[in-house]
């Protein structure tokens, strides 16, 4: 008797799979079996279609199919803020510009329409799990579970007063009960977030450390964003931020550095050694000329780098793919080093970097059995990505979010051949629309 076919969700069979775990390598003529929202199986063509019966079948003949990318550092609701504040350095464009205006204008129903934008951008660029560090992070997470989209929701904290909270006691309580809110959902966890060190207390950061060891989850913060940071802090405790931290117990593998454009060869064997990771804002870094991340030294001494958009506001896009291109190339001018960053070690850094950053490496970032399906197809049949020498090379060098056709997160289908399936997009548009004459009206 013939063997009887196992039942499951779906079938992807594309062109190319670069499952990424254990290398980032192309491999032609292999499907991947969904079942419950987990990856079952990956596995030569003709065996899939033999082993199983899926419910659907997704021939993508000229595709590669990938994990999802992980945005490892957001703001997302300040998608609203997208060309408000453009053209200024760091501290004006905190302190003159978006400052004042969170304080006018951020409420819940700001934070949910502005991350209901950024969601809606990311998940068509291929981005399927987001970290993010902003106000009314409940909210954030509400939205994250309405779209189907991964969220790490960051609990932030600083010493002054902001529309999200009077000071960092208040901050603290309210990111614990949105910890404990989000605990049935099963797509949303937690980070501590604590903006940077010129803003957050030791006696906060401590208190962070604490409560962080005991709920087993991590911490992002921004670190050596610029020089001028450094100086000031040396001037003001007589310690680089850096040395501060890891006075306080906060320099461990939980610490997720972002930005990092100032660092000592000292700081970055201190980094590896204490298996931090870094995530790289490089857009951003340039575009408020904030410095540049030794990104090459990092890899080199086996620091986990990982990619963030950071905030619209500060780069306008939330495009992980521009990320990875801009990121190879600035990296191998600050190394002076064409073979620095190759495109390989991109992939890495948008997808299992990202994941293991954020303590969700078990659960996303590569395509292996167990792990949840994840995953995007990314059409390479257009004349901007012909010919295909090499996939892995024309994802990083020359493929955009534009060539995203499929996304799947937990193995629901969220972008189908590039329809979006929850999302309403005319009436976010609308929204946003909404937003900016408020902002410009008042």
């Amino acid at each position: 008797m013939p063997a009887v076919s196992q039942p499951i969700d779906a079938l992807i069979c594309p062109r190319w799979t670069i499952a990424v775990e254990p290398d980032v390598t192309a491999e032609e003529a292999l499907c991947v079996a969904i079942r419950d929202g987990r990856i079952l199986e990956l596995l030569p063509r003709e065996q899939a279609l033999e082993s199983y019966a899926p419910a659907e079948v997704h021939e993508r003949p000229d595709h590669v199919l990938m994990p999802g990318l992980v945005n490892a550092h957001t703001h997302a609701a300040m998608s609203l803020m997208r060309g408000f504040a453009d053209d200024l350095p760091l501290q004006a464009w905190l302190r003159e510009k978006v400052w004042p205006t969170e304080m006018r204008f951020v409420t819940p129903e700001y934070v949910t329409d502005g991350v209901r934008l950024a969601v809606a951008e990311m998940l068509r660029g291929g981005i399927t799990c987001f970290a993010d560090m902003y106000y009314y992070p409940l909210s954030a997470a509400r939205v994250a579970a309405e779209s189907g989209m991964r969220l790490v929701a960051g609990m932030i904290a600083v010493e002054f007063p902001t529309a999200w909270a009077a000071d960092a006691g208040e901050y603290i309580r309210k990111g614990l009960a949105v910890h404990d809110a989000v605990r049935s959902e099963p797509l949303v966890s937690t980070m501590f977030a604590p903006h940077a060190p010129y803003t957050v207390s030791d006696e906060t950061l401590t208190r962070i450390r604490q409560l962080a060891d005991q709920l087993n989850v991590p911490v992002q913060m921004h670190v050596h964003e610029t020089a001028a940071e450094i100086d000031d802090a040396v001037s003001e405790t007589g310690k680089r931020p850096i040395r501060r931290l890891d006075d306080l117990g906060l320099i461990n593998p939980g610490l997720m550095a972002v930005h990092a454009t100032q660092l000592t060869a000292g700081e970055i064997a201190l980094l590896a050694r204490n298996g931090c990771s870094v995530i790289h804002c490089p857009r951003s870094n340039l575009k408020l000329a904030s410095g540049a991340c030794p990104v090459a030294d990092l890899a080199a001494a086996g620091v986990n780098v990982a990619l963030g958009t950071d905030g619209a506001a500060s780069n306008n896009r939330l495009d992980l793919w521009a990320e990875m291109d801009t990121a190879a190339l600035f990296g191998k001018l600050v190394a002076d080093d064409a073979s620095a960053l190759p495109a390989p070690e991109l992939l890495r850094m948008a997808t299992i970097n990202g994941a293991r950053a954020l303590g969700l490496e078990d659960t996303i970032g590569s395509i292996e059995p167990g792990k949840g399906a994840d995953m995007i197809c990314v059409r390479l049949d257009e004349l901007e990505t012909r010919p295909v020498h090499d996939p892995v090379s024309q994802l990083v060098y020359a493929a955009g979010r534009e060539h995203v056709t499929d996304v799947w997160v937990a193995g629901e289908h969220l972008l189908n051949d590039g329809a979006p399936t929850r999302l309403e997009t005319a009436a976010i548009a609308d929204s946003a629309d909404r937003w900016a004459h408020r902002m410009h009206a008042s």
